[in-house]
């Protein structure tokens, strides 16, 4: 940091938000249990709940939150003598999104971002002052560097952890946060600047730290988790080293920082995808392994990322922390049985998934395709021809009902297997 009041201020939030996190939480439940990994990126509601979730993960994007103009009209938190003010109509929109999940008994995750907006005062809140103009996206690393960034930060999150975790329920439940999107490939998903991974670790863990701090003291079971994805051993290919890191060299240097500056109980939210986003054929991933070298992590070795975080340096308390698979989808390859290959890669994968312990969630990534996507049509909708469904939608409704094997029975020959895991 090129201030010394820089360092002051992010060495009192990091050591204030350890050791209030210590603290009794203002709501005390045990963490909900659902009877499968069935999961999804929602996108409609009501769709979504007819198709039987268990899990739902939404995107939050806090520059859509953050209010600086202070409105009165505006729902407020005090900190530390300060008033935070929050978007209403946002967080309306999003109140209602996770309410009508999580009455029926669905298990909702926050994907917490950061976007740049078109308001130059919500950005310089929000967005690391060092994030990149020149970013392929508009998603940033959080801002918990300036003073100002980190007691926004904090507000934020104990803002939401408290509405979201009320006894009453009157705004639904959030069971889990997750931290950026993908952070070990930050350049596109997390920006915060060319950069050595150790810097940005120490930067990250900063960040992980306040969050669950403020979660863990409005919530005794709500959890934060680390987004990564599925380069293990190889850094992404697009990308240098200041600007793309591996997971597992990542992840193991993020919790040996993390003793020692204290442990805390972060989680995992990892991203399987194929090793060619393009292909759905996981089952041939060449660049998947069953050695703890394996250049990437799919849906094919899985159970070296399990493996792994079982590790006695990866424990929490002597337990492992927990997972979940919380974006990764299957493209719909352009050919007469394609919406086939891709419902078939889901029925494969969801029964790997099912068999592996250590893994809560299987949280499907899209609801519906979009249409500036890459041209990957992950969806178990088509965003054409009204909405209509694929093949994958009846397979992703049965996945977890006695019908499964009925509608999972077509994907045998299609992998090229006899029986299910």
């Amino acid at each position: 940091m090129k201030y010394m009041l820089s360092i002051i201020i992010i060495v009192f939030f990091s050591f204030s938000s350890l050791s209030l996190s210590a603290e009794k939480s203002r709501y005390d439940e045990p963490y909900p249990a659902v009877d499968s990994k069935k999961g999804l990126q929602v996108e409609m509601v009501e769709d979504a709940l007819f198709l039987g979730v268990k899990h739902a993960a939404l995107n939050f994007n806090i520059a859509q939150l953050v209010d600086p103009t202070s409105d009165p009209d505006n729902p407020k938190w005090v900190k530390d003598g300060r008033e935070y003010y929050f978007n209403k109509p946002y967080l309306n929109k999003i109140d209602s999104n996770i309410k009508r999940l999580s009455d029926r008994g669905v298990l909702v995750n926050l994907i917490v971002l950061a976007y740049q907006s078109g308001n130059a005062q919500i950005n310089k809140l929000i967005m690391h002052p060092k994030a990149a103009r020149e970013r392929p996206n508009p998603l940033s690393a959080f801002n918990t560097v300036t003073e100002d960034g980190s007691r926004w930060f904090v507000a934020i999150m104990e803002f939401i952890a408290e509405r979201w975790s009320h006894p009453e329920k009157k705004n639904g439940r959030v069971v889990g946060y997750i931290i950026g999107n993908e952070v070990n490939s930050h350049w596109w998903w997390s920006n915060m600047g060319r950069v050595n991974m150790k810097d940005f670790t120490a930067d990250y863990l900063r960040t992980m730290r306040l969050a669950h701090g403020a979660v863990r003291r409005q919530s005794s079971w709500a959890r934060v988790y680390i987004s990564l994805d599925h380069h293990w051993n190889i850094r992404y290919e697009a990308g240098d080293e200041s600007q793309t890191f591996s997971g597992r060299p990542f992840i193991t240097y993020f919790a040996e920082l993390a003793k020692d500056g204290g442990d805390f109980d972060w989680h995992l939210a990892f991203h399987p995808y194929p090793e060619n986003l393009r292909n759905p054929k996981f089952w041939n991933d060449q660049s998947a392994t069953k050695k703890s070298t394996t250049p990437r992590i799919t849906f094919k070795n899985l159970r070296v990322l399990t493996t792994h975080m079982r590790k006695s340096e990866m424990l929490y308390k002597k337990e492992q922390r927990r997972i979940i698979l919380s974006e990764q989808g299957f493209d719909t390859p352009k050919a007469p049985d394609g919406e086939k290959i891709q419902a078939a890669a889901y029925c494969y994968a969801y029964k790997l998934v099912e068999s592996i312990d250590g893994i809560d969630s299987f949280i499907l990534h899209r609801h519906v395709d979009h249409r500036n996507e890459g041209g990957l049509l992950l969806g178990l909708r088509r965003w054409d021809k009204g909405n209509s469904k694929k093949k994958i939608y009846d397979c992703f409704r049965f996945a977890d009902t006695p019908e499964w094997e009925a509608a999972f029975e077509f994907a045998l020959p299609v992998v090229g297997i006899k029986k299910w895991p």
